[in-house]
């Protein structure tokens, strides 16, 4: 069997419940990294500058060497512009299939109203990609043997003819984002979209043909202040990747407890033929922090017994108290 096949595969049993070449980064708490989702949310945030750090393992249940994801960013406003910049690793299956992903970002902000209440934004971010596998942990066909019963023998010659272990690829994303912002309105709609792997940049270990397609992603949801104390806010995200598509709809809430002025949240998100997610957590003046845990729903859930991944995320907005800014996305 060709590499390119288990490469292939290790995507595959992701369990998304969808067929293509292969899928990029995968995080349930998506819009806990503005970064991640949307370039356009560069800067966009109540404070001087914004730092956030995300976990995700996933298939532990099914796989002795579970899929694990790493992401840490770093953002700041500067006026209508932001800057800043994320580093993502991912690391998957038997053979240390290995991503490391590093870009930076730009945002810029704009007002479409003297109130500065409706508000647009555009984004950009460049970088590096840097894929490498230990193909020596794998077995391949030409590696079977009949003896004692019949097994696969790595000392054996794989008959595969690889170009390396690595190789370097190039990140351009762009993004647009439309919100709300008076946080003392009843509703803060926003929506936003944005597109990955623009340059469809040639990955293989073989130095064939073989382009790594452009990532779309489409996310709206509103704000809901119920009370002063009690928002919701109800979300949906599409993702389409070649022939590989996603739907999820979300809601999130917050309630604020006033005397010890700390905010309760929770979340239901419902990933369409794959997973049923429940998210915790609690912000704390500058301080968020959440945690989330998948039942898978897809056609694994039978080895799986349901059990899917685990995430959690951490975000620190550092703000002066006496700043004052209307530059504030609705989803937090």
């Amino acid at each position: 069997m060709k590499f390119t096949r288990l490469y292939i595969a290790a995507f595959c049993i992701l369990g998304f419940g969808y067929q293509s070449k292969a899928q990029d980064f995968h995080l349930s708490m998506y819009d806990a990294a503005p970064l991640f989702l949307n370039p356009a949310m560069t800067g966009v945030v109540e404070g001087n500058w914004r730092v956030h750090g995300q976990y995700r393992t996933q298939w532990k249940a099914v796989n002795f060497k579970p899929y694990q994801t790493a992401l840490i960013s770093f953002d700041a406003p500067v006026k209508k512009w932001g800057f800043g910049g994320q580093i993502i690793n991912y690391r998957a299956g038997v053979g240390n299939y290995n991503v490391t992903q590093g870009v930076f970002s730009v945002g810029y902000t704009l007002p479409l109203d003297k109130k500065q209440a409706n508000q647009i934004s555009f984004g950009i971010q460049g970088g590096l990609s840097k894929k490498s596998v230990e193909y020596q942990l794998h077995t391949f066909n030409n590696q079977y043997s009949t003896a004692d019963g019949g097994s696969f023998d790595n000392g054996l010659a794989n008959g595969e003819n690889f170009g390396g272990q690595s190789f370097f690829i190039p990140e351009l994303n762009a993004g647009i984002l439309y919100y709300y912002a008076k946080q003392q309105s009843r509703l803060n709609p926003f929506i936003g979209v944005s597109a990955f792997n623009l340059l469809t940049p040639n990955e293989s270990w073989y130095g064939v043909t073989n382009k790594l397609p452009m990532r779309f992603y489409a996310h709206a949801g509103t704000r809901v202040n119920i009370t002063e104390t009690l928002y919701l806010i109800p979300k949906v995200l599409y993702m389409q990747q070649e022939k590989f598509t996603e739907l999820t709809f979300a809601a999130d809430v917050g309630y604020f407890l006033k005397k010890s002025e700390l905010y309760l949240l929770g979340g239901l998100i419902f990933r369409a033929k794959d997973a049923f997610v429940v998210s915790l957590g609690a912000k704390k003046q500058n301080y968020i922090a959440k945690l989330a845990y998948d039942i898978n729903l897809s056609s694994l859930s039978g080895a799986s017994t349901g059990r899917g991944g685990f995430e959690i995320s951490f975000t620190y907005m550092h703000q002066n108290k006496d700043k004052k800014t209307v530059k504030i996305c609705p989803r937090l």
